[in-house]
């Protein structure tokens, strides 16, 4: 438990960072709350976890063509869809095409990877 909340909570910051710098550069905020931004980042959580793997499996082909760089496809059209399924919750967020939806997706993933690392779980080292 103590493991998810802290991914929401990292989940939370790295939207909160991309939408606000992403503001009024194709990116619209329906409600910038905490609250919201939580049920937002819970939303992300899910589609990441469901729809990701799926995506990378499926998309193996290209991912290989690109080296990785597929990757940030997928990234973008997740990002787009939790904004366009967070609307339909009335926290979301719309995107006003390709780029300001990389570029939320490239802010989200970085933030999300720096502290990812400066919240590393320490594993247990008794023997």
């Amino acid at each position: 438990m103590q493991k998810f909340l802290i991914r929401l909570a990292i989940n939370a910051v790295a939207l909160y960072a991309a939408l606000t710098i992403m503001e009024g550069n194709g990116v619209t905020l329906v409600n910038n709350t905490w609250l919201n931004i939580f049920i937002l980042a819970f939303i992300f959580g899910v589609i990441n976890a469901t729809l990701k793997p799926l995506m990378m499996v499926l998309g193996c082909p290209f991912l290989i063509l690109t080296l990785g760089l597929g990757t940030l496809l997928i990234n973008t059209a997740l990002f787009a869809l939790a904004g366009w399924i967070g609307n339909l919750f009335q926290v979301g967020f719309a995107v006003s095409g390709f780029w300001p939806a990389f570029l939320g997706a490239l802010i989200v993933s970085v933030v999300s990877f720096l502290l990812g690392l400066m919240f590393k779980p320490e594993k247990n080292r008794s023997k």
